[in-house]
């Protein structure tokens, strides 16, 4: 028998039984993590001021099972909370807050609503129980209506496909969020990105779907005219959310527009919508 023409096999297989006394646990000292004010709050007219003041938490950290531990440990409370627009002085108050609408909680409020002012420019300002200061302006971007759904049937099939259009403004540079939801707004969007219409070529705007919907389906189109600063917010917030995922990834740093020695972190921005129910129909 020709034993040398084995040699290639034991190798191997010596090497691979080698390989599984390679694994060494390595303890990683990671930096004392400093946790953030976080802040969220949008203006819609019509709608009563609402703002979530909260802190951030550190990745790593256990999640609290206890839900009363839970908002302890992320709410931030007694705080003064003020939005100013036209020399007018909203306070807004410590308390629970619920949007059925958006599914949302925040947690400071008014019972006043937001003017429909698409020219001037609210200001924001909270002051936190130990003296922190933090400051944002933001404007409500006037409304872009949906212009049409039209549902197309695939020919060769029984499923539909939805499009969205509208006309946007070529004049100036605008910014977009899109939501599509299927059957109701509890549900996980279909679509949810946002867009810059410096990459549009046509006034003209279409948003599609693939060929999925039955007779009888719901599909809810939602059109967000936002600004510069909230488009930033969103296409920083998704890459962080991506990067938190990749080990080998570097981190992700959001983009945020609140100022002030509380060093915060978060969003104070105004929109308007337009949303269209569609019952697809063959």
């Amino acid at each position: 028998m020709n034993i040398a023409k084995y040699f290639p096999l034991v190798f191997i297989m010596a090497s691979a039984l080698g390989a599984c006394n390679l694994e060494k646990e390595v303890e990683l000292e990671l930096p004392v993590y400093e946790s953030q004010l976080v802040v969220e709050c949008y203006l819609e007219p019509g709608r009563p001021f609402r703002l979530l003041l909260s802190r951030s938490a550190p990745y790593f950290e256990a999640f609290p099972t206890d839900p009363a531990e839970f908002l302890t440990n992320t709410l931030v409370d007694d705080a003064t909370v003020t939005i100013t627009h036209l020399g007018e002085t909203y306070e807004l108050s410590n308390g629970a807050f619920i949007d059925l609408q958006a599914s949302k909680f925040y947690n400071y409020g008014t019972v006043e609503t937001v003017p429909a002012d698409y020219e001037n420019e609210y200001t924001l300002t909270i002051t936190t129980a130990d003296g922190r200061l933090a400051t944002a302006t933001a404007r409500i971007m006037p409304k872009v209506s949906i212009d049409s759904v039209v549902v197309q049937f695939n020919d060769s099939d029984t499923l539909a496909r939805v499009l969205t259009y509208f006309t946007d403004d070529l004049s100036s540079v605008n910014f977009y969020r899109r939501m599509l939801h299927f059957s109701s707004l509890d549900s996980i969007p279909e679509q949810d990105f946002t867009i810059n219409d410096e990459l549009l070529d046509s006034a003209k705007v279409v948003f599609g779907t693939t060929y999925d919907f039955e007779p009888g389906d719901t599909v809810i189109n939602t059109l967000f005219h936002i600004e510069k600063s909230y488009y930033d917010f969103m296409e920083t917030y998704q890459v962080a959310i991506l990067s938190n995922g990749n080990p080998f990834g570097q981190p992700g740093t959001i983009i945020s527009n609140i100022e002030g020695d509380a060093n915060a972190i978060g969003i104070f921005t105004g929109f308007t919508k337009d949303r269209v129910t569609t019952v697809v129909e063959k």
